[in-house]
């Protein structure tokens, strides 16, 4: 599992994440929500040591990958996908060799090999015969795919995802939540997405998991959280409601 314990990150001079602790159960979807700019893809970043926190620590199956260095974390950096908000494709590569990058960057496959789990990879996505194509060829929605198959294509025991559907109107959106899906069916993976879009979180989380003023603030299934009758998730969940202060730490909606 990964364990987050008393996370702490401040940006000049703004505390971002005041006293994050949760943990993620190997092999479910857990997803994070809260409003734009409350620190989520902060938070999803230093499960991979991406970002390095202030004080606390981050355990991915026990080892604390906080103190390590660059090289010493690289290992475990390895065990993770990652899908960027915007994709972060290469524009002067095709569709094809932006999945197969993070495959040749380990230099352990011949080109059969990272031919076969790239086509595989973008048969999940429904993109293969996209594969030839660059970037700026390709819709929204189409580059988020890439951005998946890119994801999955090493086959990480962990998939992290920014904001999934952010920029997508509802039908896009709802396809990536089916490959999401598709992806978690296939992989069996942990995986983590952080976004501000209910209907996604609904859909594709088996734990849900709310980040207010620095902190988890309450941790439910999709159905404990739809019903929970907590005025500051309630406020989030529905765009509107009470503007009740929420209490320091975390509330369990079970």
């Amino acid at each position: 599992m990964i364990q987050i314990e008393g996370l702490q990150k401040v940006f000049n001079g703004v505390t971002v994440l005041l006293d994050v602790n949760f943990e993620i159960q190997d092999g479910e979807t857990t997803v994070i929500i809260g409003p734009s700019g409350v620190g989520k893809s902060v938070l999803l970043k230093h499960l991979c040591g991406l970002l390095k926190p202030d004080a606390g620590r981050v355990l991915v199956n026990g080892t604390d990958i906080v103190p390590l260095s660059e090289r010493a974390l690289s290992p475990i950096r390895k065990q993770f996908g990652f899908l960027f908000q915007g994709a972060a494709l290469f524009d002067s590569m095709t569709v094809f060799d932006n999945v197969a990058f993070p495959l040749r960057e380990e230099r352990k496959f011949d080109e059969a090999e990272i031919s076969q789990r790239v086509e595989e990879a973008l048969v999940i996505v429904d993109l293969f015969d996209a594969k030839n194509k660059k970037p700026a060829e390709l819709s929204g929605g189409m580059r988020k795919r890439a951005g998946l198959a890119r994801a999955c294509v090493a086959r990480p025991k962990y998939i992290l995802y920014d904001e999934p559907t952010t920029g997508l109107d509802p039908i896009l959106a709802d396809n990536i939540n089916d490959l999401v899906l598709r992806l978690q069916d296939h992989f069996h993976a942990t995986s983590v997405a952080v976004t501000h879009d209910m209907v996604s979180a609904y859909k594709i989380a088996n734990r849900i998991a709310m980040l207010h003023e620095g902190r988890i603030y309450a941790v439910g299934t999709p159905q404990e959280i739809q019903t929970t009758t907590d005025p500051i998730v309630r406020q989030f969940i529905t765009g509107g409601g009470s503007t009740q202060e929420a209490k320091h730490g975390a509330v369990s909606i079970h």
